[in-house]
Parts: structure tokens; sequence; C-alpha cells
């Protein structure tokens, strides 16, 4: 007995079994059932902000998958994924009707373009984040984790944070330069 059969108001992630799915290879499978997994956990413990957020996955050099604007987390399927190219362009609208929020791209778009070795790029405003990065000196060496966090030297894990000052909704082009040029080669954050 399956479990949406216990529970008709859970939503199957992997929802790209007989036709749905025939038309991808199992490498575009894996990397939608692997996404819509991620924006699940994410939905799960609370990271997500509406629809104002975005979890972006690199599946080829010219592809990326993106939700579509309007679903919710818990809502979103491997099926209901966005294929688009770097320009937003939709190349496969899935199983939605829905498009792709441009802001979150604009931003998402400049961030793949800058870091070629980034495969995920996953955007959230948890109130904790956001209200250290609302402060003036921003995150302080306090505990061992900020102090990793910010360690830039070569030998980091993190890479270190990096910051960009808000310009508001993502919505002019001319901003990509700069989130580019603030992520930098290294970082793995940026607020």
């Amino acid at each position: 007995q399956s479990e949406t059969s216990v529970n008709p108001n859970i939503i199957q992630i992997n929802d790209l079994r007989g036709e749905g799915g025939s038309g991808y290879t199992s490498e575009q499978k894996l990397a939608r059932c692997q996404l819509a997994a991620l924006y699940r956990l994410t939905d799960l413990h609370g990271w997500n902000s509406q629809v104002y957020n975005h979890i972006t996955v690199r599946t080829s050099k010219d592809s990326y998958l993106i939700n579509p604007f309007g679903l919710l987390y818990h809502e979103i399927t491997a099926s209901s994924l966005v294929e688009i190219d770097i320009e937003g362009e939709v190349l496969d609208s899935g199983s939605s009707i829905l498009g792709v929020n441009k802001p979150g791209w604009l931003l998402h778009s400049a961030l793949h373009r800058a870091r070629e070795d980034v495969t995920c790029i996953l955007h959230c405003h948890q109130l904790d984040v956001v209200a250290v990065a609302s402060t003036r000196r921003g995150l302080l060496p306090v505990c061992p984790e900020a102090v990793e966090l910010l360690d830039t030297s070569a030998t980091s894990i993190s890479g270190g944070v990096t910051y960009h000052d808000y310009w508001g909704i993502t919505c002019n082009p001319a901003e990509q330069e700069s989130v580019a040029a603030d992520i930098g080669s290294r970082s793995k954050m940026l607020f």
C-alpha cells in the first residue's frame, strides 16, 4: 500500500513514472527528483518564505531547473519544475502552466554565471539570517561556527561569507554584475 493511498494529501515528489517521465533521460529524472526533494526538505525545515525563495540546479552547461512561480514548496514535484536557459527562456515548462519568477532568476543567473563551479543555489530569507545581514556589522566572530564562516583563507571549508547591498527586488540587470563581484570566486554564502 503506497503512502499516498494512506494519506491522499501527500503529493508525490517523483511523479515521472510512466508516460510522464518518458521524455527525460535518467540523469534528468534524477536531477528533477533531487531538486523537488530539496524543495520539500526546505519547506519541512521552515526555510521558505511563501513563493519568494528559489532553489536552482544547473543540469548542463546551458540548462537549469527552477520552481514554477506560484507553487508552494510542499507542492513542487519532479515534473512541475521548469527548465530554463541562462537568459530565463523556458526550455521545458514541465507539467505546470506557471511561469518563472523573473527577479528570482535574475539573481540566480548572475550567481550561476559567476560561479560555474556551483551546481545548486538555495536562496532563502530565514529570519535570523535576515536579522544578522541587516545589522551594520553583519556576522560577528562570537562563536566557532561564525569564525569558520568568516574565514576566507585558502584552507577554509566555507570560503567565507560575503555581502551584497540590498537594492530591492532584483529587477535591474545591472545588479547582476554587482552580485557576481560580491560572491567572488570562493564564497559559499552571500548575505
